[in-house]
Protein backbone atom coordinates (compact mmCIF):
# COMPACT_ATOMS: atom_id res chain seq x y z
CA UNK A 1 0.00 0.00 0.00
CA UNK A 2 2.61 2.30 0.70
CA UNK A 3 3.85 2.46 -2.83
CA UNK A 4 0.58 3.73 -4.27
CA UNK A 5 0.79 7.35 -3.19
CA UNK A 6 5.34 7.70 -2.63
CA UNK A 7 8.04 5.73 -4.34
CA UNK A 8 10.45 8.08 -1.85
CA UNK A 9 11.87 6.99 1.42
CA UNK A 10 10.86 9.39 4.22
CA UNK A 11 8.53 11.57 1.97
CA UNK A 12 7.18 15.01 3.20
CA UNK A 13 3.98 16.28 3.40
CA UNK A 14 2.00 18.65 5.53
CA UNK A 15 -1.00 17.98 8.15
CA UNK A 16 -2.47 20.03 6.29
CA UNK A 17 -3.35 23.98 7.12
CA UNK A 18 -1.33 27.33 5.95
CA UNK A 19 -1.05 30.58 7.43
CA UNK A 20 -4.01 32.72 5.82
CA UNK A 21 -2.35 35.59 3.36
CA UNK A 22 -4.48 37.85 1.77
CA UNK A 23 -4.02 39.22 -1.62
CA UNK A 24 -4.84 41.80 -3.69
CA UNK A 25 -6.83 42.40 -7.39
CA UNK A 26 -9.63 41.37 -9.29
CA UNK A 27 -8.62 38.19 -8.14
CA UNK A 28 -9.41 38.97 -4.45
CA UNK A 29 -12.66 41.00 -4.87
CA UNK A 30 -14.19 37.56 -6.69
CA UNK A 31 -13.05 35.34 -4.30
CA UNK A 32 -11.50 36.52 -1.18
CA UNK A 33 -9.17 33.53 -0.06
CA UNK A 34 -8.34 32.43 -3.80
CA UNK A 35 -4.67 34.43 -3.29
CA UNK A 36 -4.32 32.54 0.13
CA UNK A 37 -4.86 29.03 -1.11
CA UNK A 38 -2.65 29.88 -4.36
CA UNK A 39 0.28 31.05 -2.19
CA UNK A 40 -0.21 28.46 0.25
CA UNK A 41 0.22 25.59 -2.23
CA UNK A 42 3.34 27.80 -4.40
CA UNK A 43 4.94 27.89 -0.86
CA UNK A 44 4.93 23.99 0.00
CA UNK A 45 6.57 23.98 -3.67
CA UNK A 46 8.91 26.12 -3.41
CA UNK A 47 9.94 24.28 0.23
CA UNK A 48 9.80 20.86 -1.53
CA UNK A 49 7.53 18.98 -0.17
CA UNK A 50 6.40 15.89 -1.55
CA UNK A 51 2.83 15.36 -0.66
CA UNK A 52 1.29 19.31 -0.24
CA UNK A 53 -2.22 20.00 0.58
CA UNK A 54 -4.73 23.05 -0.48
CA UNK A 55 -3.85 24.85 2.47
CA UNK A 56 -7.05 24.80 4.22
CA UNK A 57 -7.48 28.33 4.12
CA UNK A 58 -10.70 28.40 4.05
CA UNK A 59 -11.65 28.53 8.04
CA UNK A 60 -11.08 26.71 11.15
CA UNK A 61 -11.32 22.82 11.02
CA UNK A 62 -14.80 22.64 12.33
CA UNK A 63 -16.60 25.49 10.65
CA UNK A 64 -14.80 24.60 7.33
CA UNK A 65 -17.26 22.07 7.25
CA UNK A 66 -20.00 22.10 9.64
CA UNK A 67 -21.40 25.78 7.47
CA UNK A 68 -21.75 23.69 4.86
CA UNK A 69 -24.15 20.83 6.19
CA UNK A 70 -28.01 21.29 5.81
CA UNK A 71 -28.67 20.46 9.31
CA UNK A 72 -26.30 22.90 11.28
CA UNK A 73 -26.78 26.50 11.82
CA UNK A 74 -23.79 27.94 13.34
CA UNK A 75 -22.71 26.08 16.18
CA UNK A 76 -25.88 24.31 16.57
CA UNK A 77 -27.02 21.11 15.26
CA UNK A 78 -31.10 22.06 14.31
CA UNK A 79 -32.24 18.98 12.35
CA UNK A 80 -30.90 15.75 10.81
CA UNK A 81 -27.30 16.01 9.53
CA UNK A 82 -27.28 15.67 5.28
CA UNK A 83 -24.53 16.27 2.71
CA UNK A 84 -23.26 19.61 1.40
CA UNK A 85 -24.87 20.23 -1.62
CA UNK A 86 -21.52 20.34 -3.34
CA UNK A 87 -18.22 19.52 -2.58
CA UNK A 88 -16.38 21.80 0.04
CA UNK A 89 -12.97 21.71 -0.34
CA UNK A 90 -12.39 19.97 -3.91
CA UNK A 91 -12.19 23.12 -5.92
CA UNK A 92 -8.96 24.04 -4.07
CA UNK A 93 -7.86 20.78 -4.29
CA UNK A 94 -8.47 20.50 -7.56
CA UNK A 95 -6.08 23.77 -8.03
CA UNK A 96 -3.21 22.22 -5.89
CA UNK A 97 -3.26 19.34 -8.21
CA UNK A 98 -2.88 21.80 -11.16
CA UNK A 99 0.47 22.67 -9.62
CA UNK A 100 1.73 19.69 -8.01
CA UNK A 101 1.78 15.87 -8.80
CA UNK A 102 0.96 14.47 -5.28
CA UNK A 103 -2.01 16.20 -3.09
CA UNK A 104 -3.37 15.25 0.32
CA UNK A 105 -7.49 15.45 0.67
CA UNK A 106 -8.42 16.54 4.18
CA UNK A 107 -11.21 16.15 5.99
CA UNK A 108 -11.75 17.16 9.63
CA UNK A 109 -13.13 13.52 11.53
CA UNK A 110 -16.87 13.10 12.23
CA UNK A 111 -15.97 12.91 16.28
CA UNK A 112 -13.78 15.87 16.27
CA UNK A 113 -16.93 17.67 14.47
CA UNK A 114 -19.65 16.16 16.58
CA UNK A 115 -17.80 17.75 19.47
CA UNK A 116 -17.47 21.09 17.68
CA UNK A 117 -21.29 21.31 17.72
CA UNK A 118 -24.36 21.61 20.54
CA UNK A 119 -27.05 19.32 19.90
CA UNK A 120 -30.73 21.32 19.60
CA UNK A 121 -32.62 18.98 18.25
CA UNK A 122 -34.48 16.05 19.59
CA UNK A 123 -33.28 14.35 16.30
CA UNK A 124 -30.17 13.48 18.17
CA UNK A 125 -29.63 12.38 21.59
CA UNK A 126 -25.77 12.58 22.12
CA UNK A 127 -22.30 12.92 20.04
CA UNK A 128 -22.11 9.54 19.03
CA UNK A 129 -25.45 9.44 17.08
CA UNK A 130 -24.44 12.85 15.78
CA UNK A 131 -21.04 11.41 14.47
CA UNK A 132 -22.29 8.86 12.71
CA UNK A 133 -24.72 10.90 10.41
CA UNK A 134 -21.66 13.52 10.39
CA UNK A 135 -19.81 10.44 8.81
CA UNK A 136 -22.38 9.62 6.34
CA UNK A 137 -22.34 13.16 4.97
CA UNK A 138 -18.80 13.53 4.74
CA UNK A 139 -18.48 10.10 2.47
CA UNK A 140 -19.74 12.04 -0.14
CA UNK A 141 -16.91 14.88 0.39
CA UNK A 142 -14.51 12.21 0.40
CA UNK A 143 -15.70 10.19 -2.81
CA UNK A 144 -15.48 13.65 -4.66
CA UNK A 145 -11.65 14.27 -3.41
CA UNK A 146 -10.67 10.38 -4.28
CA UNK A 147 -12.31 11.03 -7.91
CA UNK A 148 -10.48 15.14 -8.29
CA UNK A 149 -7.31 12.52 -8.02
CA UNK A 150 -5.90 13.10 -4.39
CA UNK A 151 -3.21 10.02 -3.59
CA UNK A 152 -4.20 10.42 0.35
CA UNK A 153 -7.13 10.86 2.27
CA UNK A 154 -6.43 12.13 5.68
CA UNK A 155 -9.16 12.73 8.54
CA UNK A 156 -8.33 15.05 11.61
CA UNK A 157 -9.20 13.27 14.91
CA UNK A 158 -7.46 15.73 17.20
CA UNK A 159 -10.60 14.87 19.91
CA UNK A 160 -9.57 11.27 20.37
CA UNK A 161 -6.01 12.34 22.22
CA UNK A 162 -8.23 14.22 25.28
CA UNK A 163 -9.77 11.24 26.57
CA UNK A 164 -13.46 12.38 26.00
CA UNK A 165 -14.65 11.28 23.18
CA UNK A 166 -16.34 7.43 22.69
CA UNK A 167 -13.28 6.29 20.34
CA UNK A 168 -15.27 2.91 19.60
CA UNK A 169 -17.75 5.15 17.75
CA UNK A 170 -15.16 6.85 16.35
CA UNK A 171 -13.63 4.24 14.72
CA UNK A 172 -17.13 3.05 13.22
CA UNK A 173 -17.27 6.86 12.28
CA UNK A 174 -14.25 6.86 10.32
CA UNK A 175 -14.18 3.26 8.31
CA UNK A 176 -17.82 4.38 6.91
CA UNK A 177 -15.96 6.95 5.40
CA UNK A 178 -12.68 4.85 4.68
CA UNK A 179 -14.14 1.42 3.53
CA UNK A 180 -15.93 3.29 0.53
CA UNK A 181 -12.72 4.60 -1.00
CA UNK A 182 -9.70 2.93 -3.10
CA UNK A 183 -7.18 5.42 -2.54
CA UNK A 184 -4.93 5.13 0.27
CA UNK A 185 -6.14 6.64 4.11
CA UNK A 186 -4.37 8.34 6.85
CA UNK A 187 -5.55 9.49 10.36
CA UNK A 188 -4.04 12.51 12.59
CA UNK A 189 -4.56 12.55 15.85
CA UNK A 190 -2.14 15.12 17.50
CA UNK A 191 -1.46 15.26 21.35
CA UNK A 192 -0.52 12.44 24.32
CA UNK A 193 -1.57 9.41 23.24
CA UNK A 194 -0.62 7.94 26.41
CA UNK A 195 -4.69 7.04 27.17
CA UNK A 196 -5.67 5.99 24.08
CA UNK A 197 -2.73 4.44 22.07
CA UNK A 198 -4.13 1.00 22.09
CA UNK A 199 -7.91 2.11 20.65
CA UNK A 200 -6.64 4.55 18.43
CA UNK A 201 -4.62 1.25 16.67
CA UNK A 202 -7.57 -0.36 16.11
CA UNK A 203 -9.01 2.02 13.61
CA UNK A 204 -8.22 0.70 10.20
CA UNK A 205 -6.26 3.48 7.76
CA UNK A 206 -3.13 2.87 5.64
CA UNK A 207 -0.97 5.85 7.95
CA UNK A 208 -1.44 6.85 11.25
CA UNK A 209 -0.09 10.41 11.91
CA UNK A 210 0.71 11.32 15.15
CA UNK A 211 2.72 14.38 17.04
CA UNK A 212 6.60 13.40 18.02
CA UNK A 213 8.16 16.45 18.13
CA UNK A 214 6.43 18.12 21.21
CA UNK A 215 5.55 14.51 22.62
CA UNK A 216 8.42 12.49 22.50
CA UNK A 217 6.87 9.98 24.83
CA UNK A 218 4.78 9.03 21.54
CA UNK A 219 8.27 7.91 19.88
CA UNK A 220 8.34 4.95 22.76
CA UNK A 221 4.66 4.44 23.26
CA UNK A 222 4.04 4.02 19.29
CA UNK A 223 7.07 1.99 18.43
CA UNK A 224 6.11 -0.81 21.07
CA UNK A 225 2.99 -1.81 19.59
CA UNK A 226 2.21 -4.23 16.17
CA UNK A 227 1.66 -1.38 13.32
CA UNK A 228 0.28 -3.92 11.82
CA UNK A 229 2.66 -3.09 8.18
CA UNK A 230 0.85 0.84 8.42
CA UNK A 231 3.16 3.46 8.20
CA UNK A 232 3.47 6.27 10.56
CA UNK A 233 2.87 9.81 10.07
CA UNK A 234 6.16 11.53 11.87
CA UNK A 235 5.55 14.88 13.41
CA UNK A 236 9.17 16.41 13.48
CA UNK A 237 8.47 20.20 13.08
CA UNK A 238 7.10 21.88 16.57
CA UNK A 239 3.58 23.64 14.89
CA UNK A 240 2.90 25.88 18.24
CA UNK A 241 6.02 28.42 17.91
CA UNK A 242 6.91 30.79 15.04
CA UNK A 243 10.47 29.86 16.32
CA UNK A 244 12.31 28.00 13.62
CA UNK A 245 14.13 24.61 14.05
CA UNK A 246 17.14 24.44 12.61
CA UNK A 247 17.80 21.47 10.08
CA UNK A 248 19.78 19.85 12.46
CA UNK A 249 17.31 20.05 15.36
CA UNK A 250 14.62 18.33 12.62
CA UNK A 251 16.98 15.71 11.47
CA UNK A 252 17.91 14.19 15.36
CA UNK A 253 14.48 14.13 15.67
CA UNK A 254 13.87 12.04 12.44
CA UNK A 255 17.31 10.07 13.39
CA UNK A 256 15.25 9.07 16.36
CA UNK A 257 12.05 8.25 14.00
CA UNK A 258 14.17 6.07 11.96
CA UNK A 259 15.77 4.09 15.34
CA UNK A 260 12.18 3.33 16.20
CA UNK A 261 10.37 2.36 12.88
CA UNK A 262 12.35 2.17 10.21
CA UNK A 263 13.15 5.04 7.75
CA UNK A 264 10.49 3.01 5.30
CA UNK A 265 7.88 3.13 7.71
CA UNK A 266 8.17 7.09 7.97
CA UNK A 267 6.12 10.14 6.10
CA UNK A 268 7.29 13.36 8.21
CA UNK A 269 5.62 16.30 8.64
CA UNK A 270 4.83 19.17 11.21
CA UNK A 271 3.07 18.21 14.37
CA UNK A 272 -0.34 19.96 13.78
CA UNK A 273 -1.69 22.45 11.01
CA UNK A 274 0.45 25.66 11.00
CA UNK A 275 -2.70 28.05 10.18
CA UNK A 276 -2.05 29.89 13.23
CA UNK A 277 2.05 30.59 12.47
CA UNK A 278 3.37 33.21 10.21
CA UNK A 279 3.82 33.16 6.66
CA UNK A 280 7.75 33.00 7.02
CA UNK A 281 8.21 30.77 10.24
CA UNK A 282 5.71 28.17 8.72
CA UNK A 283 7.14 28.44 5.45
CA UNK A 284 11.18 28.22 6.68
CA UNK A 285 9.74 25.35 9.06
CA UNK A 286 9.08 23.16 5.85
CA UNK A 287 11.89 24.13 4.27
CA UNK A 288 14.32 22.98 6.91
CA UNK A 289 12.40 19.91 7.70
CA UNK A 290 13.06 18.85 3.90
CA UNK A 291 16.23 19.76 4.20
CA UNK A 292 16.86 17.60 7.20
CA UNK A 293 14.90 14.59 5.69
CA UNK A 294 17.42 14.78 2.28
CA UNK A 295 20.17 14.38 4.77
CA UNK A 296 18.92 11.95 6.65
CA UNK A 297 17.99 10.10 3.33
CA UNK A 298 21.61 10.42 2.04
CA UNK A 299 23.08 9.01 4.91
CA UNK A 300 21.14 5.73 5.14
Amino acid sequence: MKDYFIDKVLATTVVGSYPVVRGGGLLSLLDPLRPSVQIAVADQIQAGIDIISDGQVRGDMIRAFTAKLPGIKGQEVIGKVQPASAPISVSDTKYALSKAKRVKGIITGPTTLAHGLHISTPMYRNKEELALDLADALIVEAKSLEAAGVTLLQIDEPIFSTGIADISIGKQAIEMITKTLNIPTCMHVCGDLSGVIDEILRIQVHVLDFEFSKNLANIALVSSRDLAGRMIGFGCVDSTTDAVESAAEIKKRIERGVEAFGARALLLDPDCGMRMRTRDAAFAKLKNMVEAAKEVRLSL
